[in-house]
């Protein structure tokens, strides 16, 4: 059979990829498969050797834990990011640098196909191929999980599992696995199978990057965290000083794993339209996203914090969760992130014990909005009580032509 085409596929090593791998071989597909080391545990040779037994042209591994971390966990913090007011992003920050370097390993190996395992109900789908679309306007992409021809014979993964047996493909899924996961520095994610039932708490053995919070250390671990620019530069703790990114962002990780801090069991709303139950890990982000949010009540003014919160932290948010890096808006909201972050330096302390952190102290030495004599209870220095008269009066000028209003309709203020 003359080959159909070179393709890329995003390969994992696991039950789906593996799958696909040989099928898009059996279609006549020349496949070069990539693999984004972004963090999650896994064992790299074995992922390179399962490739090249069941075909693969080339197994390429990238470690892109570095640019991670640097390029979108690190904005996510200077951003307070975080989706329907309760997911930090994990899934969504990572697809963009994943997109990207297998789109440069697709250029690089002459690639007219890109490939990935996501499902047609799920997210992942749409964040792939639009940073696809983006980068190369012109490159195919191959979905099987939307091709008739593929998701009428693999239903489910029964069926996969099936065909794993009958094609000699080593697998460690069984048909008892009872839900999927994604896993990288920033958290982990658990969903479908039996946590699909939102009435029914996850298993307490289910989760990775955190220990149980109950059979967390009586200790609790002091943390001190430094910022500049809203990123974080510095981070010390019981004696240990860290400064390098990456390292800092995995001793961040072990804090949070070892107290139990970062879970969260939520239902949240797909892009896609679909309500699904995810159950989620992170303890690193989750003890930035704190302190960041500290250390900017200190040193932030006012306005341009509630700006930010209103436009910026939402904005950026959905833009990532919803796929759409590689947009101008991104852009465009990104920069007036940056600006609002010029100020925020300082450092943060605080106390991280049996699945909480909590904020002991804040200080900085270079930005000075707060003023201690100024907003003592103790002190009149700068500020004259004489001069809230006339601030409440004017305030209060269109209040009492609306209060007149209400009066004249004989509604009162207790109704709507």
């Amino acid at each position: 059979m003359p080959s159909k085409g070179k393709v890329c596929l995003a390969y994992s090593g696991g039950l789906d990829t593996s799958t696909i791998l040989k099928w898009l071989l059996q279609e006549g597909y020349e496949v070069v498969c990539f693999l984004a080391n972004v963090g999650q545990e896994e064992d790299w040779d074995q992922v390179r050797e399962k490739a090249n037994k069941l075909g693969a042209s080339k197994m390429v591994i990238t470690d892109l834990r570095r640019e991670f971390v640097e390029q979108l966990c690190f904005r996510a913090i200077q951003c307070n990011a975080i989706y329907e007011s309760r997911y930090l992003l994990g899934t969504s920050l990572a697809r963009p640098v994943i997109a990207r370097a297998q789109m440069q390993v697709a250029k690089e190996e002459g690639c007219q196909f890109v490939s990935h395992g996501c499902t047609g109900k799920g997210n992942d789908q749409v964040r792939f191929e639009l940073a696809f679309l983006t980068i190369d306007p012109k490159i195919k992409i191959i979905a099987p999980w939307r091709m008739p021809e593929f998701f009428e014979r693999f239903q489910g993964r029964n069926d996969l599992l099936d065909y794993a047996a009958e094609q000699g493909i080593p697998v460690t899924s069984t048909k008892a696995k009872p839900y999927s996961m994604d896993d990288n520095i920033a958290h982990c994610s658990y969903e479908s199978g039996q946590l699909e039932d939102p009435s029914k708490p996850p298993p307490t053995d289910m989760w990775t990057r955190t220990d149980d919070p109950m059979k967390a250390p009586a200790t609790p671990q002091d943390v001190t965290i430094i910022f500049e620019k809203g990123l974080p530069v510095k981070v010390i703790s019981e004696g240990k000083e860290v400064t390098d990114s990456l390292e800092l962002f995995i001793f961040l990780n072990a804090i949070g794993k070892k107290h139990g801090i970062g879970r969260i069991d939520i239902v949240e709303n797909r892009f896609v339209g679909i309500k699904s139950r995810g159950c989620y890990d992170s303890p690193a982000m989750t003890i930035l996203r704190d302190a960041h949010l500290d250390i900017e009540g200190l040193v932030m003014d006012g306005k341009v914090r509630s700006l930010r919160d209103q436009f910026v932290t939402h904005s950026w948010s959905e833009i990532l969760y919803n796929g759409m890096y590689f947009s101008p808006e991104r852009e465009f909201v990104e920069n007036s992130l940056l600006f609002a972050q010029r100020r925020v330096n300082g450092e943060v302390r605080l106390r991280c014990y049996r699945g909480n952190c909590y904020i002991t102290g804040r200080s900085s030495e270079t930005e000075k909005l707060y003023s201690e004599e100024e907003s003592s209870m103790d002190s009149l220095v700068d500020f004259s009580p004489v001069d809230t008269t006339g601030f409440i009066n004017i305030q209060s000028i269109r209040l009492k032509k609306y209060g007149m209003q209400k009066l004249e309709e004989g509604s009162g203020l207790d109704k709507a």
